[in-house]
């Protein structure tokens, strides 16, 4: 089956100006990028009444002078944009999802399933709202569906050191 061309088709992680990732995080942003590029969504809307270059698109992520950059070309190499989304409006989002990715792991050890399921709805519920934040980040920049962009959050989760 042919894959629509409104999509990801290559990410990197530009980790340059971060200290070296741990094994964990290394591991974390494997699957994270394994998972977004299985399945996603990803379009340009045109501007200034220009259309859009179409995709598929490669993206770079990176965090520089805090802030999450999302550089993207078309598949072929040409830059087609970049955008910068200060790290304000995802801090506390990302810090309760790291808080309670733990309580969950930890749970997983020790808790009866009831509790664990609990946790673990609670966790889901701190992942939409950060895909929703990046949505409405990401408007009027990329056109995104939101299973896209939970897959993106988590890919976000995993570049930002704890």
């Amino acid at each position: 089956m042919r894959q629509p061309p409104a999509r990801i088709v290559r990410i990197s992680i530009d980790d340059s100006a971060l200290p070296p990732a741990s094994a964990e995080m290394e591991q974390d942003r494997r699957v994270a990028i394994f998972d977004l590029l299985e399945e996603n969504s990803f379009s340009l809307p045109g501007r200034e009444g220009q259309p859009a270059p179409a995709g598929p698109y490669a993206l770079i992520l990176a965090l520089r002078e805090k802030r999450l950059v999302f550089d993207i070309s078309t598949d072929g190499g040409e830059r087609v944009a970049e955008f910068h989304l200060a790290l304000g409006p995802f801090r506390q989002t990302v810090k309760d999802y790291f808080q309670i990715c733990a309580s969950y792991f930890d749970a997983v050890k020790r808790l009866p399933p009831a509790q664990i399921e609990a946790i673990d709805m609670a966790r889901r519920g701190i992942h939409n709202e950060g895909a929703r934040t990046l949505q409405e980040r990401l408007e009027g920049k990329a056109v995104i569906d939101i299973d896209t962009s939970r897959r993106l959050f988590t890919l976000i989760c995993a570049l930002i050191p704890e």
